[in-house]
């Protein structure tokens, strides 16, 4: 059974910075499309950042320059590192896993079924 567990959110203020991860079982996090999503309160879902099988990334125009993804094979862990974060950052986090080989693996994929719960991450002016 995958399982996906998020970590590292909390409360920051404008300008701070917050590391989360996403401990993965079940699977290898090698091979996979692997992202992050984040949803604000009345807002849809915003894919965030993606890293696909070869290890290139995708950031979202809105983080760009700011946030950086990236994974711990040994650790089976996928990290969103935020940096310069915005009151606009402000939304629960959550990473998912997309194991089929062909598909898409950007921010603007589904999810699917194999994502965690979700982190909050609360951004102060």
């Amino acid at each position: 059974q995958v399982k996906l567990v998020e970590s590292g959110g909390g409360s920051a203020q404008a300008g701070d910075s917050l590391t989360l991860s996403c401990t993965v079982s079940g699977d290898s996090i090698t091979d996979r499309c692997l992202a992050w999503f984040r949803q604000a309160p009345g807002k849809e879902r915003e894919g965030v950042a993606t890293l696909d099988r070869a290890n290139r990334t995708i950031i979202a125009q809105s983080v760009r320059g700011r946030f950086t993804i990236s994974r711990d094979v040994a650790k089976s862990t996928l990290t969103l590192q935020m940096n310069s974060l915005k009151p606009q950052d402000t939304g629960v986090y959550y990473c998912a896993l997309e194991p089929a080989p062909f598909a898409l693996c950007h921010p603007k994929m589904d999810p699917g079924p194999f994502r965690g719960q979700g982190t909050q991450v609360i951004v102060s002016s």
